[in-house]
């Protein structure tokens, strides 16, 4: 056997890995070892390999994925499989903050309650842009869809304020909407009978009034339809969070 081989015991100190990770960055394709003696499967490997075992480490310690890590180490644009990883930590981070925020909220108030009413609503012509979203990206959907249904209209008049159509069933991946009142819209929302709570805050913040419009429909034993609306009565450009004004809609289904 060369000299130039280190047993994988000695090759785990000089990386700072456990011979057991060693072994599965092998069994993944990460990290394979320079020779594998035959007859007891004893895995060697070359000084030159460490470089790569440390970046593994590294890149591990900052909760980099496996997958990407082997993107990195197979040639790919590091900023392009990295900077992906980074977005989706960001949004991570971006939910935790909206969660320490409602955290606070509760902590202040208690569980939420909000009085709400029960409004007749007509049918509207309305233009509708739909896209997919996940729990974590719901937020920059939703704002990617109200740019998009704006650029749409192209300085056209709106018939009323902005809405958005979200599902109450959320599945990994689920389609949200945004709805503009417009003569060209090419599409119906529908009208019926409507459970109303008013959101007064920042956006972040509307699942806690959706908590409580909900636990009004169970309390007075109205099964609700599949979709929440969310009506946006003021402009985020010129209204400070706190003060931003959001109807939120159930149909009743029972009622339509």
């Amino acid at each position: 056997m060369s000299e130039t081989l280190l047993p994988i015991g000695r090759f785990a100190r000089l990386c700072r890995l456990s011979v057991k990770q060693l072994r599965h960055y092998d069994e993944l394709g990460l990290l394979a070892p320079a020779r594998v003696d035959p007859d007891s499967g004893y895995r060697y490997y070359r000084p030159d390999q460490a470089r790569d075992a440390l970046s593994i480490g590294l890149l591990r310690s900052l909760d980099v994925p496996l997958p990407a890590i082997g993107r990195v180490l197979s040639g790919h644009d590091p900023s392009e499989a990295l900077g992906e990883v980074r977005d989706r930590m960001e949004a991570d981070l971006e939910r935790r903050r909206r969660a320490l925020a409602a955290l606070d909220r509760l902590l202040a108030d208690g569980l939420p309650s909000v009085p709400v009413s029960v409004s007749a609503e007509p049918a509207r012509q309305v233009l509708v842009v739909r896209d997919a979203a996940t729990e974590a990206t719901i937020s920059a959907v939703t704002s990617r869809c109200v740019a998009r249904v704006l650029g749409l209209l192209d300085g056209a008049p709106l018939d009323g304020p902005l809405v958005g159509l979200f599902p109450l069933d959320l599945t990994d991946e689920f389609t949200i909407g945004v709805a503009a009142g417009a003569g060209a819209g090419d599409e119906v929302l529908p009208g019926g009978t409507f459970a109303v709570a008013t959101h007064v805050g920042p956006y972040n913040e509307i699942a806690l009034t959706a908590h409580a419009l909900l636990a009004w429909c169970g309390d007075h034993g109205h099964p609700p339809g599949n979709a929440l609306r969310e009506v946006y009565l003021s402009d985020p450009r010129s209204t400070p969070p706190e003060r931003l004004v959001t109807q939120l809609m159930i149909q009743l289904e029972d009622a339509q």
